[in-house]
């Protein structure tokens, strides 16, 4: 290959990565052409993009950016996955799949997140936390908690209360009308 075809690759990778800070590296050498595109048909509806890229050239095509760690330690046939809604997703669906039967082939071999390198175990480790979608409802779940028990401490003082000059009310009515039967 030419270098000046080597640099429209590079550059087109960069285009097509530019602006992503988290991804992971998988494998999938030996994989058929049938399970392959089943597993990229399973990865576009997670809104995950795959593709093949040649070491060298993505080491180049990622000089100087969040995801030059990627290819650091990587030898040997891969590709670069990147996309859903953060790397938790993108990883907890990576792991998911490498562990189907199906997908045997399909392995982990390691990421970039925030600009440093990801082994395939930290990777993994990285699927186990909650994602963008779970921390968000801990987040307000802690902060309606807090509302909630703010408002029954406020309210069940009131409620007492209102409860005995029910029960008074109760009282004084059943004392006139035993006043009026009399």
């Amino acid at each position: 290959m030419s270098k000046y075809v080597k640099q429209l690759i590079s550059d087109d990778i960069a285009r097509r990565l530019e602006g992503v800070n988290d991804a992971l590296v998988v494998s999938f050498v030996g994989m058929d052409t049938n399970t392959n595109n089943v597993l990229r048909t399973a990865l576009v509806e997670k809104q995950i993009n795959l593709v093949m890229i040649k070491n060298s050239l993505a080491k180049r095509a990622l000089k100087d950016t969040p995801l030059a760690p990627l290819f650091e330690n990587i030898d040997g046939p891969s590709a670069l996955c990147w996309g859903a809604s953060d790397v938790v997703s993108l990883a907890k669906e990576i792991v998911r799949l490498s562990k189907e039967r199906q997908f045997k082939e399909f392995k982990l071999c390691g990421g970039a997140m925030d600009g440093e390198a990801l082994t395939a175990e930290q990777a993994v480790e990285v699927s186990k936390w909650p994602s963008r979608e779970e921390q968000i409802s801990i987040l307000i779940g802690q902060i309606i908690g807090v509302g909630a028990t703010l408002s029954g401490q406020l309210l069940g003082p009131g409620a007492m209360l209102a409860g005995q000059i029910k029960q008074l009310a109760e009282k004084d009515g059943e004392t006139v009308a035993e006043e009026v039967a009399a």
